[in-house]
């Protein structure tokens, strides 16, 4: 298979991690072209990642870039708003796409690019590059491998900071509109590996939200939830911005009554508590050998993730990390903001339509 030929929309604070996701699979992927409505961070971001920017097409109109270069991989990382807008019209120009988290801000524009993706036959993926942790897959494997025996509640904590500069670098962040809150922008990578871990299926979830400090955005900075699993198994939610001074950490527990794991970190990188009952493996040599020290949140999953994209375009297949996968992780967070609103629990799967936009007035 030649090399895909590769565009980035969007080139905001994730965009190194894509583009340096993209010169790790270099052999398989070519950066042909950059777009942004800002001319100067398509090359900050190009610099940054030691690009030669010369060598790389440079777009302020996407749709331009779409009709104007024979691109086969195209990455989404704008506000996440126009996430689903664009990636509809990327996938209907015939690329296959990368969506930054969240996939969609309504659950209705998340079925709309799953359908259209398998109509044109091309591969969607969300980009929920903390699957790809190597603490993560561990854990992942003694799931599947049944290791935790009966699953009894898990619990994901996004412990973070948030203050008023990192709002005012972009006006989109923190409104209903084009992001959401806590829970929309920086809970939902472990709320996405909460709800996989557990089982997937939701029966229902009764929430609270608040904005406690940040009366600057229209959305929430704390969110707290109760979930029910299909299963019989429970989970909690917290994600918060309010933390002081600086980012805590990302953490995920899992209970089962035959298996207890706890991964923390500032990004869910570290494993720092491995039992079961089976003894199969020494905690010390699995906390040892899973370990990764990323230099901030996004960790080192993009590589991974691009890898995967990848072999899935090449075989036929669906990624590691599909559409359906992003609207689970965004109906989850979907129905926290429901119960919030609605102050009762909520069931799922959430049949009618709802969206961020729903919350509009949540805080008036």
């Amino acid at each position: 298979m030649n090399r895909l030929r590769y565009g980035l929309i969007g080139c905001g604070r994730i965009s190194p991690n894509h583009v340096a996701g993209v010169q790790a699979n270099q052999d398989s992927i070519e950066l042909v072209a950059v777009c942004d409505l800002i001319p100067e961070r398509m090359d900050l971001v190009l610099t940054q990642v030691g690009v030669d920017s010369e060598g790389v097409k440079k777009y302020t109109d996407y749709q331009t870039m779409l009709h104007t270069e024979q691109l086969d991989l195209v990455a989404i990382a704008t506000e996440s708003g126009s996430h689903a807008r664009i990636g509809l019209d990327c996938i209907n120009a015939g690329h296959h796409v990368i969506i930054e988290k969240p996939i969609a801000l309504s659950i209705a524009d998340a079925d709309h690019l799953i359908e259209a993706a398998s109509n044109k036959g091309v591969v969607l993926c969300s980009c929920h590059q903390n699957r790809f942790n190597k603490s993560i897959q561990k854990v992942r494997e003694a799931y599947e491998q049944n290791r935790f025996g009966r699953l009894l509640h898990g619990a994901a904590h996004i412990r973070w900071n948030r203050g008023k500069q990192y709002y005012e670098q972009a006006s989109w962040r923190g409104t209903w509109e084009q992001d959401g809150g806590a829970l929309m922008n920086q809970s939902i990578h472990n709320i996405d590996l909460l709800r996989w871990m557990m089982g997937e299926d939701v029966e229902e979830v009764f929430a609270y939200t608040d904005r406690l400090k940040h009366d600057y955005i229209e959305a929430e900075d704390l969110g707290l939830a109760l979930v029910k699993f299909s299963n019989g198994a429970y989970g909690l939610i917290e994600g918060t911005t309010n933390v002081h001074p600086k980012n805590l950490e990302e953490t995920l527990y899992i209970f089962g009554d035959a298996g207890t794991v706890k991964v923390g970190g500032t990004s869910a990188n570290i494993i720092e508590e491995w039992s079961f009952a089976d003894q199969k493996d020494d905690p010390q040599e699995v906390k040892a050998r899973y370990h990764e020290n990323p230099p901030n949140v996004y960790g080192f999953g993009h590589t991974p993730l691009y890898q995967d994209v990848v072999s899935a375009i090449k075989e036929g297949q669906k990624p590691f990390v599909d559409g359906e996968a992003g609207k689970k992780a965004v109906e989850l967070v979907l129905a926290i903001y429901k119960s919030a609103l609605e102050r009762r629990p909520v069931r799922l799967p959430l049949e009618e339509d709802f969206s961020t936009l729903d919350m509009a007035n949540y805080f008036k």
